[in-house]
């Protein structure tokens, strides 16, 4: 597949509390082909650790190898 499913744009940055909730978000945009995009960024915001995540539609990363998921 050329281009994500149900219109997903191929950049996505998925954040939110760092929980299970969290984790199957992710988890279900690595399932319809998205790549990791680098690390997490994570902050705490005087109550709970918030967690950042940058996803790539994989035909982004080989138009982009310097900037492909390793």
């Amino acid at each position: 597949m050329s281009t994500p499913p149900d219109g997903l744009p191929v950049y996505r940055v998925i954040t939110g509390p760092d929980d299970v909730g969290f984790c199957r978000r992710v988890s279900e945009a690595i399932t319809l082909g998205y790549a990791l995009h680098e690390g997490p960024a994570v902050t705490f915001d005087g109550d709970n650790i918030i967690v950042a995540q940058a996803l790539l539609w994989p035909t982004q990363a080989a138009k982009n190898p310097e900037k492909a998921p390793q």
